[in-house]
């Protein structure tokens, strides 16, 4: 089972011929757009990513484009304290659940999800669910979410990604993440069950 048409792709390749999907859902009472004050204080535009810290997610990709307004890192992870080090002006808050993490994707101006490597990157369609449009390579993952929607920019170069997708609708990006709930993630997963046969019980002879 696989959750997007980018592993399907790579699965076939490697010659598995039987792929189903399973797409994952966003919790839409969670994940919506709140009102908030928490990022009041910082120039605009926001841009935020929200995920683990770590060398992989490219977060330096996103840290040393140079644009105004306020870049801001939730998450922690092993790269946390070299990345305050080399770009101090970002503001960085640590782990951020619940009700605090709807606040910090409600307040920002832009999701910008600098990965090439996620397959997925659940936290694209917790930033669209929040109303929050996203700015991402065009690589597996933000392909399958964004698809041809209006509601991100996937661009070889990050900082135009980010300009243009400042300019979406978030309403758009609220409808678009009411297609991947999980009730529909539930419908995928028991359409992809394959019934077992029934065999026929051996006779046994007395």
């Amino acid at each position: 089972m696989v959750t997007t048409d980018g592993m399907a792709s790579e699965a076939k390749i490697m010659g598995i011929t039987r792929v189903c999907y399973w797409r994952r859902g966003v919790e839409l009472e969670k994940f919506r757009p709140v009102q908030t004050t928490i990022f009041e204080d910082l120039p605009r535009p926001i841009m935020l990513n929200v995920g683990r810290v770590a060398i992989e997610k490219s977060l330096d990709r996103f840290l040393s484009i140079d644009l105004p307004g306020t870049k801001v890192i939730v998450g922690d992870g092993p790269q946390l304290n070299a990345l305050k080090r080399k770009f101090p002006a970002a503001v960085y808050l640590g782990v951020r659940e619940g009700e605090k993490l709807t606040e910090c994707y409600s307040g920002a101006d832009v999701f910008v999800f600098p990965s090439l490597t996620d397959t997925f990157g659940l936290v694209n369609l917790e930033a669209l669910a929040c109303g929050l449009p996203v700015a991402a390579y065009p690589v597996t993952g933000p392909k399958d979410i964004i698809g041809n929607a209006p509601v991100g920019v996937l661009h070889e170069d990050l900082k135009v990604a980010i300009k243009r997708a400042l300019l979406l609708n978030g309403e758009d990006c609220i409808a678009h993440a009411r297609t991947f709930t999980w009730d529909v993630a539930t419908e995928d997963f028991i359409s992809s069950l394959v019934p077992a046969r029934m065999e026929q019980p051996a006779a046994v002879e007395f």
